[in-house]
């Protein structure tokens, strides 16, 4: 309607600079002010229409083109575009948006688990017009949220307490989201992750997990060491083995000759010492001298 006004008074004001024109040369001086003002006026307004045909989509958006409750099928992307300018633009965001809900949910044992949750989502572009057209531009609230609440509580249901609790948390959130994607998926809603913040389980259920996972912890710690000790005693058998082993070839290869002979080398070295001795040659066991020290 804007731009139908700005046509108006931009014709307006050129009929009036045009007629200003003709009487300026009958009369001379008298009109030539008001043409000034209405030519003025008129190229005013013809470039506020123009500036009417245009708009701009921020990034991150897309423009829904309404001419009067019809809904265009396509829709204008970023930056800026040629318009009806007699059609309404509604700029729809695709940027990633965030949905948080802190809601009780139940577990497979019946139990009332407090599940702080967040979902991130945007929309599908390709989808916007149809989005608008047949839900509105708060689409989150109406479709996504009741969703996402139901999913949430029947996907918990089919998992105990202490998977909330645990690792398995990660394969419910990705339960959660696959469940969600295949509902609201078809509507244009894409979603990207479903992160669990927090889960809030009864004071004695988190005693008695913790408790169970100490008590898996402790047998865990006990396996390894026991298996830390069979591995230290399978090292002392081998190297008794080892030392064994050793002294039988030792043994083997030590005979009463070879005795004499290293006797025989140990006292010539002896003999030929500085050092003041008696030697008694034959004297010993097995025929190996005494060695009298006289010091």
């Amino acid at each position: 309607m804007f731009f139908i006004f700005t046509l108006i008074i931009a014709a307006v004001a050129g009929y009036m600079w045009f007629s200003a024109g003709k009487k300026t040369q009958q009369f001379n001086e008298a009109f030539a002010k008001n043409k000034a003002i209405s030519g003025i006026v008129a190229v005013f307004f013809l470039v506020i229409a123009v500036f009417q045909m245009l708009t701009v989509i921020p990034a991150g958006h897309v423009g829904v083109v309404d001419f009067f409750g019809h809904v265009s099928p396509g829709t204008l992307k970023a930056g800026i575009n040629l318009r009806n300018p007699l059609a309404r633009i509604v700029k729809m965001s695709i940027k990633t948006q965030e949905l948080t809900e802190d809601m009780p949910v139940p577990s497979k044992e019946g139990l009332t688990v407090q599940l702080d949750v967040t979902t991130l989502f945007h929309l599908d572009p390709e989808k916007a017009a149809e989005i608008y057209k047949t839900v509105g531009a708060d689409y989150a609230n109406i479709i996504l949220v009741p969703q996402f609440r139901s999913v949430c509580r029947g996907v918990t249901a089919n998992y105990e307490a202490k998977a909330l609790y645990t690792a398995q948390r990660e394969l419910l959130a990705k339960a959660i989201q696959q469940e969600l994607n295949g509902l609201i998926n078809a509507r244009g809603i894409i979603i990207e992750s479903v992160p669990l913040r927090r889960v809030g389980l009864p004071k004695k259920v988190t005693d008695a997990i913790e408790d169970k996972l100490k008590a898996e912890q402790e047998s865990q710690r006990m396996e390894w060491v026991l298996t830390k000790e069979k591995q230290e005693a399978e090292r002392k058998r081998i190297e008794a083995k080892g030392i064994s082993d050793f002294q039988n070839i030792v043994a083997q290869g030590i005979s009463q000759p070879l005795l004499r002979w290293k006797g025989i080398e140990a006292t010539e070295k002896l003999a030929s010492s500085p050092n003041a001795k008696v030697i008694v040659i034959g004297a010993g066991k097995d025929g190996l001298p005494i060695i009298l020290d006289t010091q």
